[in-house]
């Protein structure tokens, strides 16, 4: 057994982070049981493919081992070993930075929002610390995201999956969005058929490379800023798979389907991941899974498949694949995604869900930037296996039947 410790839920805005250097400095503090074995230490940092200058880590006051730069420009997990001599019974700070006399060498991720944070800058070589005026615009108050997990313990159970207010007034108001053919419908899965289509021609996709301004989970403003090409600040809005999804799992709700976010990968540290939806069909007595984005689900012999049934497939799933009629009249990721990543089952090795759909009641539990870095958020709960499998940065694990498991509710 082991457990996580940590005091952010990884909600980053990847524009709005540290810039580390030599006399700009980061320090994060978090208290920790006694531990006999040591530890590891997980932090989201973001390296410049243009520098050689490597990351420097300290623990107690005692040098870690540097970390060099990747060769990816993206927010990723980097892990240091943390031998036990160094880590106390209570508060433990660990500090970075990185020789450079200059901001562009090594970012560490944010989440701001909190009060009284345990996550300090030095901006004087590390003579005095402050937890306000962090980021390179020295603007925020928040946490880095800096996480350890120690033997000792054990990490909670997932909580309960949080669902949207049936009664929500805007999510009544998204059904004036949705055709009347849809609506009148009576059979389930032809309803969830229609809806992939529908969702799939209502923006066109702008990726992380494309946009720089993330649009927040709220459906209609994603469509609205999907099709004009402007958002936050008048600039184009990153709206991508992500986005889809939060548009068809609200759609879902609105006409009277259980749904919820579905993410998969095929690891932590790469871009070969995807946000999908599941649905649960009573006819089916399952959730089945459905890609709003590419305008597919995956189908056996006419029935519709969960992810679960993906995965036993194991390889190349690309025959179980039913495309919908937008799919070709409206393209949105790269062919060279959907054959190498997609096609193939790569992107199904590891599974996990969002664990709420209240984006309309909470948008304040919504992340800042989720797909703009790699997995990071604590709200996406994993298979048990995950947790030896590169994903121990993460709270929350599903053991066997879990995703399977019909919808509760409270």
């Amino acid at each position: 057994m082991s457990k996580l410790y940590y005091s952010e839920r990884g909600s980053v805005v990847p524009y709005l982070c540290e810039e580390l250097t030599d006399y700009r400095r980061a320090r994060k503090s978090l208290t920790l049981p006694a531990t006999g074995k040591g530890g590891i230490l997980y932090l989201l940092a973001r390296s410049s493919s243009q520098s050689n200058t490597p990351l420097q880590v300290s623990a107690n006051g005692t040098m870690l081992a540097k970390i060099d730069p990747a060769a990816e420009d993206y927010y990723r997990w980097y892990t240091v070993v943390l031998p036990a001599e160094l880590l106390r019974d209570g508060e433990n700070s660990f500090e970075l930075w990185c020789d450079s006399p200059i901001m562009g060498c090594w970012s560490l991720a944010i989440e701001g929002g909190h009060e009284n944070p345990e996550s300090f800058v030095s901006t004087d070589f590390g003579d005095t610390w402050r937890n306000w005026g962090l980021g390179y615009l020295n603007s925020l108050r928040g946490e880095y995201v800096v996480r350890v997990r120690v033997p000792e313990g054990k990490d909670p159970d997932p909580p309960p999956f949080v669902w949207e207010d049936p009664g929500q007034a805007r999510l009544k108001r998204i059904t004036n969005l949705i055709p009347e053919s849809i609506l009148t419908l009576r059979d389930n899965f032809e309803t969830t058929r229609r809806i992939l289509s529908w969702v799939n021609l209502q923006f066109d996709l702008s990726r992380t490379d494309q946009a720089t301004l993330y649009a927040p989970w709220d459906p209609e403003t994603i469509i609205a800023w999907g099709r004009s090409g402007h958002g936050h600040y008048g600039r184009k809005a990153v709206a991508m798979c992500v986005h889809y999804s939060i548009v068809a799992t609200l759609v879902f709700l609105a006409v009277g389907l259980r749904a919820r976010p579905a993410v998969i990968t095929r690891g932590l540290n790469t871009t070969d991941g995807h946000f999908m939806v599941e649905v649960w069909l009573d006819e089916y007595h399952k959730w089945i899974v459905v890609d709003p984005t590419l305008d597919a689900l995956f189908m056996r012999n006419d029935t519709p498949l969960s992810v679960s049934e993906i995965q036993a497939e194991g390889g190349n799933v690309g025959r179980l694949v039913s495309w919908g009629p937008s799919h070709e009249t409206h393209p949105t990721l790269p062919e060279d995604w959907i054959h190498g990543v997609f096609l193939n089952g790569e992107c199904f090795k590891h599974r996990s869900i969002w664990g709420r759909n209240d984006f309309l009641s909470h948008p304040e539990h919504t992340p800042a930037g989720h797909g703009s870095t790699c997995y990071c958020e604590t709200d996406l709960i994993w298979e048990a296996k995950d947790l030896k499998e590169g994903f121990a940065a993460f709270p929350y694990f599903g053991h066997s039947g879990y995703f399977d498991a019909p919808p509760e509710f409270e």
